[in-house]
């Protein structure tokens, strides 16, 4: 049994003080105890660690490489694609993993507990598969097992160039394939996670509209009965045109129409809706798998937030590219392009939690229906924790709500004291306990992969 012990901490049904938490040796709170005499470290605020439900590790290794412009000044999502294409070519298992493990560790170290990794580079260079159709998989289930992160592995079935069912292109040879090697793939990758820790689990994911055949993405909830179900939706306006050209309706009134959208589905960026397909996108339970970084980073436009919101909709956020590896800093991002838009302020605010309380327990919420994961500081549930120092100069003595909203939008990382992931102790004093060993891999693999853009 271990004992967390923290000044203020954020229940289920509100703000404790002089909270004691124990964790049992299977990972999950076995009590919680309030108004503990003495029982607290000053300044210490123990909350719930989020998921990051939408990871592409590899692409953590291109982060400040694509920030030039192209030679004709027209640079965009689509040609960020092909600089990602160019850079994924020589991308080594053995890459992969030391990459995956340095994304992970800074996973943990902004205070998210847990990953939902759309992992889509399955095969070797113009897509052969490796001898273990899974080894990718495999790896990013080494990199978890490595930093002690919860992982939800979601394989993702990759199989055409674009809505009109064309081959896939060069650079999209690695991450395709058909139905039947796919649900192989996803079998081998499941026994892969079931060798990490029980709080582990495997699910499934769809690329998108543009990338799977439409009479896969039919069936596709079918074929996988039990598990997360991810997929990228409505992301580019480019993408709004090219699937109301090639299958008669906007994304989400397609998806609406054809696929059993409910609450197993985590959609991805959700930044080309009208308001009716928000309300009803919103209705069906599923929840919205936001990247505010990445999608500020991409141009991809900004999430319907304030019609989502009033319409009962569930988010959760990631962090896709990995450009910048941040829970707080998606939170604010999300806020502020609301504000931006709507001309407002405190939009995810309501009457009774500040607008830092109402991001951080919608993401909690979110994120654990996208990733099969229970966290809460209530007895039953999966210890994933976070510790914070509020008694940091940046905190400014905050409590409560005020606490929250200073860290999101005013502290940032440097706070985040100590993770759990399922009670692994995984981040102390704001360092990974295998950060040394980490960095050193991956500083090694970035020496070979720096010249590739």
């Amino acid at each position: 049994m271990h004992i967390i012990r923290a000044e203020q901490a954020l229940l289920p049904d509100g703000w404790a003080q002089n909270v004691e938490v124990s964790v049992g040796d299977d990972g999950r709170i076995a009590d919680v105890a309030v108004n503990i005499p003495g029982a607290a470290p000053a300044g210490s605020l123990l909350l719930p660690a989020p998921a990051n439900v939408h990871s592409h590790a590899f692409q953590r290794a291109m982060a400040g490489l694509t920030e030039k412009q192209g030679p004709d000044g027209k640079d965009s999502f689509w040609t960020w694609r092909d600089q990602m294409f160019r850079f994924v070519a020589g991308l080594s298992p053995d890459d992969v993993e030391s990459i995956a493990a340095l994304a992970q560790m800074e996973m943990l170290e902004a205070g998210y507990a847990a990953v939902g990794e759309f992992h889509y580079l399955h095969h070797q260079a113009g897509g052969t598969a490796y001898d273990d159709l899974a080894e990718m998989g495999v790896r990013i289930a080494a990199a978890a097992s490595a930093t002690g992160i919860g992982l939800c592995l979601l394989p993702v079935l990759y199989t055409a160039g674009g809505c009109d069912g064309r081959a896939p292109s060069a650079g999209q040879r690695r991450f395709a394939s058909d139905g039947r090697k796919f649900r192989r793939l996803q079998e081998l990758s499941a026994r892969a996670v079931r060798s990490l820790e029980a709080d582990s689990l495997c699910g499934a994911a769809a690329h998108s509209l543009r990338a799977v055949l439409p009479e896969d993405l039919k069936r596709f909830a079918g074929d996988f009965p039990t598990g997360p179900l991810h997929m990228h939706l409505a992301e580019q306006m480019a993408e709004v045109s090219e699937v109301q050209a090639h299958l008669g309706a906007r994304p989400v009134r397609w998806a609406l129409d054809n696929m059993n959208l409910d609450d197993r589905w985590c959609l991805i960026h959700c930044t080309q809706m009208s308001a009716g397909e928000t309300e009803a996108l919103a209705r069906t339970g599923a929840v919205a798998g936001l990247c505010p970084v990445t999608e500020s980073s991409l141009g991809d436009g900004i999430f319907n937030g304030t019609t989502w919101y009033k319409a009962g909709g569930t988010i959760a956020v990631g962090t896709d590219s990995n450009i910048r590896i941040s829970l707080t800093e998606e939170l604010r991002t999300l806020e502020y392009s609301q504000r931006l838009r709507d001309h407002r302020r405190a939009v995810f605010a309501d009457s009774t939690r500040s607008t830092g309380r109402s991001l951080f327990e919608r993401s909690l919420t979110g994120g654990a229906q996208a990733t099969g994961r229970q966290p809460g500081l209530e007895r039953g549930r999966v210890a994933d924790l976070m510790l914070l120092d509020a008694g940091h100069y940046s905190m400014g003595q905050a409590r409560q709500d005020t606490a929250l909203d200073t860290w999101i939008f005013a502290a940032g990382n440097g706070i985040v004291r100590d993770v759990w992931s399922a009670g692994r102790h995984m981040v102390k004093e704001g360092r990974h306990i295998h950060r040394d060993r980490i960095v050193a891999g991956y500083t090694r693999t970035l020496a070979r992969l720096r010249d590739r853009l």
